[in-house]
């Protein structure tokens, strides 16, 4: 559902800038809290939710009279429009069949190739080239916004495609101070999107709930600092719904504590020497440096509350977010993760 004319709703009754005056400084440093989005309602078997972003609602309910009913009243509330079922929200697409829902940014996508001027260019495997060093790349940037644009877009579209995670994820690092060959990795994505503007994730309409959280890790990746990355995958029954890829905060000083942070970063980790960690209340003498917080996840073992299980390498799902893969890999990992690709290609 869409308001009309949202921004005159509100009746105000101080004067508002719509700009900071130039030499403004804002003194309260504490910390602030935005406004919920998502509120739920529930009595008895009814439960109604409803999404909001500035002037546009997303309404779902599992009782068609009580949202009827909840429409009805928004509409007495505000001047709405109801657009119908879920198509398109906020650069999101939406498509369902009868065995669950598509979603993504085709047309995001699509906007991103025509503002970098790539409609024509050759479309690229995947989104980062092999054994890239971007660290230690030099070169000087002309154009920096350029770069910054570019790379809070990709930023957004993570959202609907978890394959461009990792390398978004090394994008973001150069943002400060981009080079040349930063914006050139950043248009190496672009030419990847050529090929598959239209890819997303499919959510399967099942009633399997059960969580599965899958974790990678890369061992002191950084070339400067020699932190690891951390990623996670998390499916909701055959569903992919939470990915995310980050830098550690401190160095491990091993694989096995590099391992037992990304699972307390996920909850779920893939190399034996961390599951025996976590399940052994004795420490090995070469972790005990390893901060109290991570062994909350040896508590959850004890506790029942989540079940390790360690996966070999080759079958290690999130090796598409902690580093760039061959073509024949990736595409194998794409259709494992249930990231599809309905779309031809422009």
């Amino acid at each position: 559902m869409d308001v009309h004319n949202a921004f005159l709703h509100g009746d105000l009754d101080e004067e508002v800038y719509m700009k900071l005056p130039q030499g403004f400084a804002c003194s309260d440093k504490s910390k602030k809290y935005a406004d919920y989005s998502l509120f739920s309602y529930s009595k008895g078997a009814v439960c109604l939710h409803i999404l909001i972003y500035v002037d546009d609602f997303i309404i779902t309910c599992n009782d068609q009279s009580t949202m009827h009913s909840f429409k009805v009243y928004l509409n007495q509330c505000f001047h709405m429009k109801d657009l119908g079922r879920l198509k398109y929200f906020l650069g999101i697409e939406v498509a369902r069949n009868t065995s669950g829902f598509f979603v993504c940014q085709r047309k995001y996508a699509l906007d991103i190739i025509a503002e970098t001027g790539l409609l024509a260019v050759k479309p690229a495997s995947t989104p980062i080239e092999l054994n890239q060093k971007l660290a230690t790349a030099t070169g000087p940037l002309a154009n920096v916004k350029q770069y910054r644009r570019l790379v809070g877009r990709l930023i957004y579209l993570v959202n609907t495609r978890p394959e461009l995670s990792y390398t978004v994820h090394i994008l973001t690092q150069f943002m400060q101070n981009p080079l040349q060959p930063h914006l050139d990795a950043a248009l190496r994505v672009v030419c990847y999107l050529k090929g598959c503007p239209g890819q997303g994730v499919f959510l399967n309409s099942t009633d399997d709930i059960a969580i599965t959280a899958l974790c990678d890790f890369d061992w002191a990746a950084c070339p400067l600092t020699r932190l690891s990355l951390s990623a996670y995958f998390v499916f909701l029954g055959r569903s992919p719904v939470s990915w995310k890829t980050k830098k550690q905060q401190t160095v491990s000083h091993s694989s096995a504590e590099a391992e037992y942070r990304s699972m307390a970063f996920t909850l779920k980790e893939l190399n034996k020497s961390a599951i025996h960690i976590a399940a052994n209340p004795v420490f090995h003498e070469r972790t005990k440096h390893i901060e109290n917080d991570c062994h909350a996840v040896r508590e959850a073992v004890e506790d029942k509350l989540i079940a390790t299980v360690h996966v070999s390498t080759k079958s290690q799902l999130v090796n598409i977010l902690t580093k760039a893969l061959p073509a024949p890999q990736f595409e194998e990992l794409l259709s494992k993760l249930g990231i599809r690709n309905p779309s031809s290609p422009t």
